[in-house]
């Protein structure tokens, strides 16, 4: 049954009948089915948010490297400013 229209799912004459390849994000298993993109949304929308938040982790990482980076390399050039100065 379609979600949209109610009627009886066209299948591949839709153009949301679409095949989806992958993982469940909730159980880990595997995905390999066809059906219908609005039934896939909640799935899609939850792996859309996890992913989110790995780059957002990875962007907070990198971010604390390049600040650590910054400050040693700021120190650094201090050190030499005083070295000099003796």
């Amino acid at each position: 049954m379609c979600p949209l229209t109610g009627d009886d799912c066209m299948k591949h004459e839709c153009e949301w009948y679409t095949h989806v390849i992958g993982s469940s994000p909730q159980t880990g298993e595997k995905i390999d089915k066809f059906g219908c993109a609005m039934t896939f949304l909640p799935l899609l929308l939850i792996e859309n948010s996890a992913q989110q938040r790995s780059t957002s982790a990875a962007v907070e990482s990198f971010r604390n490297a390049a600040v650590s980076a910054a400050q040693t390399s700021k120190y650094n050039g201090r050190a030499k400013e005083i070295r000099h100065e003796d």
